[in-house]
C-alpha cells in the first residue's frame, strides 16, 4: 500500500541524486553541457542546492514545509528548463530529468501530505463511473465508434506527435534499427484489431460502451474478455508502444509504458471495485479465473440474454 513512508523515501533518493548530479556538473563538462547548456552552473546551484537538494532531504525527514518547497521549486525549474530547451535546443537531458522529477515530487508530496494518491480525482467527467442508458445496439455501437476515434486521435496521434517534436527539439532522438518501425506497424495493426474486437463485444454484449461514464449494463465474458480481463487496456498500451516504434521515438514508448503503470496502479483498482459493487460474485468469480494482463486459457462465455 502506498504511504507517506514511500513518499519520504522518494525525497531521500531525490536528494541523493540531486547532490550526485551537482557534483558531476562541476567535474564532468559533458554532463554540464548536456543538462545545463550555457546556463551558469554557479548561479543555478546557489538556488537549486538549498531549494531542491536540501529541501528534498528535509522532506525525507517528514518536514511538511520542506515538502511544499521541494515540490514547488521542482515544478518551477522544470518549466524553466523546458522553455530554455525548447527555445535554444540545448540542455534537453536536463529538461527531461526535471520533468521526471516534477512528476515524482508531486506524487511523493501527495503521499507525504495525504498518505495516499487521490486516484479517484482522475475519474471525473467522462472518465467518471456511470452506466449507459438502455439503447439499441446500433446506438451503443455508434457511441463506441466515436469514443475510439476521439481517444485514439488524442492518445495515439496528438500526444505522440507532441512528444516526438519535443524529443527532436531537445536533442534526445536516438537512431533505431530499420526493422523497428516495420515491426511497429505489424504490432499496431494487431493491437488495433484487438482493441476494436474488445470494443465491439463490449457494446454488443454489454449494452453499453467502453467509456467509464457510459459503461456496460452487463458483465461481458465473451470475445477477448474470455482470455484476459482488460483487453482494451492491453491493446491501448501495446498500440502506444507500437506508435513509438513507428515514429522511432523512445520517449513515446516510455509514455505508453508510464500510462500502463498509471492505469494499473490508480485506475484499475477503482474500476474493479465498481464492477464488484455492480456485479458482485459474478465479477469476483471472473476476476479469480481470468488474469488482468497475460492472456490465458479461455473461460466459457455466458449465454446471450
Amino acid at each position: 500500500m502506498l504511504s507517506g513512508g514511500l513518499g519520504r523515501l522518494y525525497f531521500a533518493l531525490q536528494a541523493a541524486a540531486g547532490a550526485a548530479w551537482w557534483i558531476t556538473v562541476f567535474t564532468v563538462p559533458t554532463i554540464r553541457t548536456a543538462t545545463l547548456g550555457r546556463i551558469d552552473p554557479v548561479a543555478m546551484a546557489a538556488l537549486d542546492v538549498p531549494l531542491f537538494v536540501l529541501a528534498s532531504a528535509a522532506a525525507a525527514l517528514g518536514l511538511r514545509p520542506a515538502v511544499w518547497i521541494a515540490a514547488t521549486w521542482t515544478a518551477l525549474i522544470s518549466a524553466g528548463m523546458a522553455a530554455y530547451a525548447t527555445a535554444t535546443g540545448e540542455a534537453g537531458l536536463g529538461a527531461l530529468l526535471m520533468v521526471a522529477a516534477t512528476i515524482g515530487s508531486a506524487g511523493a508530496a501527495l503521499l507525504v501530505l495525504l498518505g495516499r494518491l487521490p486516484s479517484e480525482r482522475i475519474l471525473v467527467g467522462p472518465l467518471g463511473f456511470g452506466v449507459a442508458r438502455p439503447a439499441r445496439r446500433i446506438g451503443h455501437g455508434g457511441r463506441t465508434t466515436i469514443q475510439i476515434i476521439v481517444f485514439w486521435g488524442l492518445f495515439l496521434a496528438a500526444i505522440p506527435v507532441a512528444i516526438v517534436l519535443v524529443e527532436r527539439r531537445w536533442g534526445l532522438a536516438a537512431d533505431l534499427p530499420a526493422a523497428i518501425p516495420a515491426a511497429g506497424v505489424v504490432i499496431l495493426v494487431a493491437a488495433s484489431a484487438l482493441g476494436i474486437w474488445a470494443a465491439a463485444v463490449m457494446s454488443s454484449r454489454g449494452d453499453g460502451t467502453p467509456l467509464p461514464s457510459d459503461a456496460a449494463n452487463r458483465l461481458v465474458i465473451a470475445g477477448p474478455y474470455r482470455f484476459v480481463r482488460n483487453p482494451m487496456a492491453l491493446a491501448g498500451i501495446t498500440q502506444g508502444v507500437a506508435v513509438g516504434m513507428i515514429a522511432e521515438s523512445w520517449l513515446v514508448v516510455v509514455y505508453a509504458l508510464c500510462g500502463s503503470l498509471v492505469w494499473n496502479r490508480m485506475v484499475r483498482p477503482l474500476e474493479e471495485a465498481d464492477l464488484e459493487a455492480r456485479f458482485g460474485d459474478e465479477f469476483t468469480a471472473y476476476r479469480d479465473r481470468v488474469r488482468c494482463w497475460v492472456p490465458g486459457r479461455p473461460v466459457a462465455p455466458r449465454a446471450a440474454p
